[in-house]
């Protein structure tokens, strides 16, 4: 086994294509962020901490693992506080020790806070498990929506008759667009996420200008694996709600939903995430991917759960000991909050505080 590093761009047309083969034949879902367009856009706005090790069996490439190299050789997965599912892309019986691997790519520590279900090469070091709500709309949508019915009949109920009522009383004919090319309802979109980011006390994404410039560039990526998807709820012209994600033929897998809050005693949120299941069914998609995270509306809307690891692989070493000192100690606080509700409010209420003075 010879592992080669590479920046994202140096990858040749060779490799990309045994990548998108070797994710093709894993058995994993399509998820958009495993496919290389994801990692060599990363690379396009990351380019001094961007990499890939490209393992090598007798010339042939059989592996490909993506990540970010910090100071002290601390290591993230590539995209790491945006990506939502990470990980390393093997050939079947491709094995290399965690060890190795790091070693390879001079790394002292590998963080993942979204590590895809089945990467045993770096089960000893998840921290935490954590729940991935999903829509599966793979019998259509006729199915899901009964389904719906028969699990929440209220919720459905209320919010068809609220998506009504916006037609009635927003002003305008309510209409929806699944795959909207026109760059001006992103910047709008971008523009409430920024704002509910602040309001709740969250840093903001958006005024990271490798996010905001990713976001911006993948909206135009156009590839069978990963293609940017901005899905808009307008009324007459005017936007009320949006999700961008990233596609692949069978995920969506769903990044950054934002409404307008003036129009929030109709739930636009909610009614923007039927409509893009109805359009995924028809596009031939089987699954929505809600990502990690609790939430009151993936809870109404899913039907199910994948899963996702939170951790880090480490080396034996001071630079291991430092990265632990680092990191670990608010790791564990955090899962402390987290597993207490009564704490975990309060952080909220702390940090919705924290928005108003913002605010």
């Amino acid at each position: 086994m010879r592992v080669r590093v590479v920046r994202p761009g140096e990858l040749t047309a060779r490799e990309i294509d045994v990548w998108r083969e070797l994710r093709a034949k894993s058995g994993a879902p399509a998820n958009p962020f495993m496919e290389p367009e994801f990692t060599i856009a990363v690379g396009r706005f990351r380019s001094s901490t961007a990499r890939v090790a490209v393992l090598e069996e007798r010339g042939e490439p059989v592996g490909f693992f993506p990540y970010e190299k910090g100071p002290l050789g601390h290591g993230r997965a590539i995209g790491y506080g945006v990506s939502d599912c990470q990980g390393a892309v093997l050939g079947p019986g491709t094995h290399l020790p965690v060890r190795e691997l790091l070693r390879a790519c001079r790394l002292s520590a590998w963080e993942f806070d979204n590590l895809e279900a089945g990467q045993g090469l770096f089960g000893t070091g998840v921290a935490e498990t954590f729940a991935s709500p999903v829509i599966e709309v793979g019998e259509g949508y006729g199915a899901y929506e009964a389904r719906l019915r028969a699990q929440s009949p209220k919720f459905l109920r209320t919010t068809l008759a609220k998506e009504r009522r916006l037609g009635r009383q927003g002003g305008g004919e309510v209409r929806f667009v699944f795959d909207e090319r026109d760059e001006r309802p992103l910047r709008v979109l971008m523009g409430w996420k920024s704002a509910q980011y602040r309001r709740t006390g969250r840093r903001d994404r958006f005024a990271q200008e490798w996010i905001s410039g990713l976001v911006h560039h993948l909206h135009s990526a156009r590839s069978p694996g990963c293609s940017g998807t901005l899905s808009v709820l307008y009324v007459g012209d005017a936007p009320v709600a949006a999700h961008f994600g990233l596609r692949s033929r069978t995920v969506l897998s769903c990044w950054f939903p934002a409404y307008d809050p003036a129009f929030a005693k109709f739930s636009p949120g909610l009614v923007l995430h039927l409509r893009m299941a109805e359009a995924a069914a028809r596009e031939g998609i089987g699954v929505l991917d809600l990502g990690r995270g609790a939430a009151e509306y993936k809870d109404s809307l899913k039907t199910g759960e994948s899963q996702v690891h939170e951790g880090v692989c480490v080396l034996p070493g001071v630079r291991a000991g430092l990265y632990w000192l680092s990191r670990e100690p608010a790791r564990r606080a955090h899962r402390y909050v987290r597993s207490r509700p009564r704490l975990a409010g309060y952080a909220q209420r702390a940090l919705n505080q924290v928005g108003r003075i913002r605010g």
